[in-house]
């Protein structure tokens, strides 16, 4: 065979192997996000679920009671009223769906329902580094160590009162709940979690709080 068809035999095989890839590469999945992560919305359940758990509520057993939402304003709100609907219903209230039905009125405030964050480097940033006449080149991140830590207070509090005298009944003053999420990172490659938010503990992160 002569050289010539060889050599055109194997342009023919590299550009259906090209054209191959091509096709295969046309083919794409969208991948979406939601606005908001799962950790930071369980950050927030979780610190306020520990906060409404603080106090008790026996003295609304066996009462009529209508829970006021209009003081309350905060993230994940419904959530919020609806646990506190919950803990009333377990100390043994009577929930009402209007206020002029009820023996009792029990207003809910917030406080405060969100999550600081902090971030520790040890290592170079990611920046851009000017070029002239050509832009700005960016330098990826290299880290030795990394951390980035999470932390939600909720701060809640319960007024309630008579229906029709609107006699004082009970004050809990400030319900304070935490929570906390810690991401770690060594050498850029190896990775940890601790937390206390039970849905994302495992035996790796079953550490104190700090």
């Amino acid at each position: 065979m002569r050289l010539t068809e060889v050599l055109n035999r194997s342009r023919r095989t590299l550009l259906l192997a090209v054209a191959a890839l091509a096709l295969a590469g046309c083919s794409s999945t969208t991948m979406t996000n939601p606005p908001r992560s799962v950790t930071e919305q369980l950050l927030l359940s979780t610190a306020a679920d520990r906060a409404i758990k603080s106090i008790s509520l026996a003295e609304l057993a066996h009462k009529k009671v209508f829970v006021d939402q209009t003081y309350f304003e905060s993230y994940d709100s419904k959530y919020v009223i609806g646990t506190i609907r919950d803990a009333l219903s377990q100390a043994g209230a009577h929930l009402m769906t209007t206020a002029s039905n009820s023996e009792i009125i029990v207003e809910a405030r917030g406080g405060g329902l969100s999550v600081d964050a902090s971030d520790t480097l040890v290592g170079i940033a990611q920046t851009g580094l000017p070029i002239p006449l050509a832009g700005t080149l960016n330098i990826p991140e290299l880290s030795v160590y990394k951390s980035t830590r999470q932390r939600a207070i909720a701060k809640l509090a319960l007024l309630a009162y008579t229906a029709q005298s609107r006699d004082h009944v009970l004050s809990t003053g400030a319900m304070v709940g935490k929570s906390y999420n810690k991401y770690y990172k060594l050498l850029g490659i190896i990775q940890w979690t601790t937390t206390d938010i039970p849905e994302k503990k495992n035996k790796k992160s079953e550490h104190p709080a700090k």
